[in-house]
């Protein structure tokens, strides 16, 4: 019985050894770009490099920039005491600094913000301008107007008055008390009607 299970422990030894080994398993080799600031530092990007999330390969001029005005072992120790959430920012600032120092070798940002404030004081200075003139334009219109309002004032009386005695005159021709209508809607003289009638009473009435 033992000898049975040592020749089948024997063939079975016997075929493991005689299929092929398996394939070797290569590990996948990844090749990362180093970052702008070590390819322009000449060292070795690491996995923990601390420059390479904000100065990518492709960006080569913006650590330039700030290398130039900074020095890279400053940057790194700025980026190192922030916290990760304001190193964005802080790189941004850096690199808009140096470029107005290298623009503006002597007051570099405050020059551009000194540039930025005069500009401001400019535009106010012509919106005070222009408002001064809208008022005196509106003022300037006003004033017309009311010209205009008392030139036509003294037309509009005469007319008026015209029409008025012109009315005065009608009323006159009417209600005159030397003419009156008669039953037919005739007017006649109430003279020549008294004279008439003093006539015809005076006058003997002959058969």
């Amino acid at each position: 019985m033992l000898d049975m299970e040592s020749k089948c422990d024997a063939s079975a030894a016997a075929i493991i050894s005689a299929s092929p080994p398996p394939p070797p398993q290569l590990s996948p080799r990844l090749v990362l770009s180093p970052c702008a600031a070590c390819k322009i530092l000449r060292r070795r990007c690491g996995d923990k490099c601390v420059l390479a999330p904000y100065f990518p390969p492709t960006e080569p001029a913006k650590f330039t920039i700030a290398h130039r005005v900074f020095g890279a072992s400053n940057i790194i120790k700025l980026l190192q005491e922030l916290p990760e959430s304001q190193r964005t920012d802080a790189v941004n600032s850096m690199v808009y600094e140096a470029g107005a120092r290298i623009r503006d070798p002597i007051y570099g940002c405050a020059g551009a913000i000194y540039n930025l404030q005069r500009q401001v004081s400019e535009l106010q200075a012509q919106l005070a301008k222009a408002q001064v003139e809208i008022v005196s334009m509106q003022l300037q219109r006003s004033n017309l107007l009311e010209l205009i309002h008392n030139m036509d004032q003294p037309n509009q009386d005469q007319y008026n008055m015209s029409f008025d005695s012109s009315f005065g005159n009608c009323d006159e021709f009417i209600s005159s008390p030397d003419e009156e209508s008669n039953d037919f809607g005739f007017l006649e003289d109430n003279k020549y009607s008294n004279t008439n009638s003093s006539t015809l009473w005076c006058d003997p009435l002959w058969i």
